[in-house]
């Protein structure tokens, strides 16, 4: 099963690129964020994906979220919902027999850090909830947060900034203690340089000087049989490049 997310930062910009990627990837599921479209204004063509179930969450100014999941993968048209952390249309998700998926856009905190502390917070209690009741978990998104001093380039550090702060990553480390992976980080604990996250400037995404913000989560069942995590920083144009993991069928 292959898994992605990418912040596409303006869906209705990234278009073609997304329907490229999505026919060049055949990912099983796809987490997307940052749409800046709502439901009426997104193109005829990403309305109705032939291969997909999808469900479209977002709003015209910012935010916005979306979730498909494969028709092979999942012959059933699963049931979507928005869990009760959800706002500014940041979160959908999907149910698939015990598993719950998930595409999540946490806020940048830059405006309103209490609101991000908030999001993140009924986030950690929503998935102990579902560890409680014995639910298995995949979320993938923009987590806004760098979850180590060595997830954000030496280069751009800075004491105190937003996404760094303890406090925002101590709830970070809260969430993954509800019996959740970092992924891209278990199957490739020595890289330093796993950067989603590029600012628009200075050739930075191609210098690869960046943040690690975006990350795909699951429950250990299903992060043990994770076997490939990557960084797709060549494709598109959003200051986020696609990150997709590949999980065994076995187990």
């Amino acid at each position: 099963m292959k898994v992605a997310t990418w912040n596409v930062n303006g869906v209705r910009a990234r278009e073609a690129q997304l329907l490229e990627w999505l026919q060049n990837e055949r990912p099983d599921v796809v987490a997307l964020q940052e749409l800046k479209a709502s439901r009426e204004q997104l193109p005829e063509s990403l309305c109705a994906l032939s291969d997909y179930w999808c469900f479209w969450h977002g709003v015209g100014a910012y935010s916005g979220v979306a979730l498909a999941l494969s028709r092979t993968r999942f012959p059933q048209e699963p049931t979507f919902e928005h869990p009760p952390f959800d706002r500014e249309c940041r979160v959908v998700t999907a149910g698939a027999g015990d598993l719950v998926l998930a595409s999540v856009y946490v806020p940048n905190g830059g405006r309103d850090f209490p609101g991000k502390l908030d999001f993140m917070t009924r986030m950690a209690e929503w998935a102990g909830e579902l560890r409680r009741a014995g639910r298995q978990l995949l979320l993938a998104g923009d987590l806004n947060v760098a979850r180590e001093e060595r997830d954000v380039h030496a280069k751009l550090r800075k004491p105190h900034q937003v996404g760094t702060r303890p406090e925002e990553c101590e709830l970070l480390e809260r969430f993954l203690g509800e019996g959740l992976v970092d992924v891209g980080r278990r199957l490739d604990p020595d890289n330093d340089e796993l950067f989603t996250w590029w600012a628009p400037w200075r050739n930075l995404r191609q210098r690869n000087i960046g943040w690690r913000i975006d990350y795909v989560t699951a429950s250990e069942a299903l992060a043990a049989r994770a076997t490939s995590s990557t960084v797709q920083r060549e494709v598109g144009t959003s200051d986020h490049g696609p990150v997709v993991v590949t999980f065994d069928d076995a187990g």
